[in-house]
């Protein structure tokens, strides 16, 4: 299916295989520490938040308060309502 592109590049596919780049493992997020867990769980409370607000008001990044969200959720401390929006269970 790669020989397609061929004509396209103006060269065999073989060439393009051996100019590609090595693929390098993503790193894996780290684990949220403590305090940065706590702040989040702060934030939440029984009326529903968006996670957009969760990210700014913590001034976290998305991928760890999402991380977090989702170990709240797994311990039955999260509820997910419509729209984005969670709150504590």
């Amino acid at each position: 299916m790669i020989g397609v592109l061929g004509p396209i590049l103006g060269r065999p596919p073989e060439r393009l295989a051996e100019e590609a780049p090595p693929v390098r493992p993503q790193p894996s997020a780290a684990e949220p520490a403590p305090a940065e867990r706590g702040h989040i769980v702060e934030l939440l409370g029984p009326t529903p938040v968006s996670i957009d607000d969760l990210v700014r008001l913590s001034g976290q990044s998305p991928s760890l308060v999402r991380t977090v969200l989702l170990e709240l959720e797994i311990a039955g401390r999260l509820q997910r309502h419509g729209g984005g929006l969670v709150s504590a269970a």
